[in-house]
């Protein structure tokens, strides 16, 4: 037979709860505290990067002094496409970044004939590109060597871009431009 343990004669003290010190508050508060910086420096250093843009090549799309947010570790897991604005070290002074518009990945041919875009002898549809913005000049046509993109300012006329430095290499590329947070009125995910 089983029996029950006689039960403890109740205390006549005060039986009120245990009140947190001040330190075990302060410890948990500043253990929440490292998690969440260290979370946070993981996703700026491995994951989103915020940065500012400066300069006017990526008008109407980026203004001048606008902030984004930049995905430093998508192309790991996917391809870079056309269409992606990309954030690069700029191929003639690399402490210098860039952010352009992909324009042609590896194996394409691109020409610009009086300011229009051709990518493997197809016109370019560039509804991004304002007529205000375009630039009429005339390029040859180049072929984008392997591991390197055609990129170009969506304001062409004030772009310094692919036509001047040629193809960029994918070392080079370090993000993907991917969300606008500043200002208010051009927040959310960027095309």
């Amino acid at each position: 037979m089983y029996q029950l343990p006689n039960p403890q004669p109740p205390n006549n003290t005060s039986a009120a709860s245990p009140t947190p010190r001040r330190g075990s508050l302060l410890s948990v508060w500043m253990r929440d505290l490292t998690i969440g910086v260290g979370i946070a420096a993981f996703i700026v250093v491995f994951l989103y990067q915020p940065v500012r843009v400066e300069g006017i090549s990526m008008m109407p799309s980026l203004d001048d002094q606008e902030r984004i947010f930049i995905n430093k570790f998508v192309y790991r897991i996917e391809a870079i496409q056309r269409g992606d604005i990309i954030v690069f070290r700029y191929p003639r002074d690399p402490a210098k970044s860039f952010i352009k518009r992909v324009i042609g990945i590896p194996g394409d041919h691109i020409r610009v004939n009086d300011g229009r875009v051709y990518l493997n002898g197809k016109l370019v549809a560039e509804d991004y590109v304002p007529r205000a913005y375009q630039d009429d000049h005339s390029y040859p046509e180049v072929v984008v060597p392997p591991d390197s993109y055609y990129v170009l300012g969506d304001h062409r006329s004030l772009s310094q871009d692919s036509r001047d430095f040629g193809p960029v290499q994918s070392s080079y590329i370090f993000g993907k431009a991917v969300f606008g947070y500043w200002p208010v009125e051009k927040v959310g995910r960027l095309r």
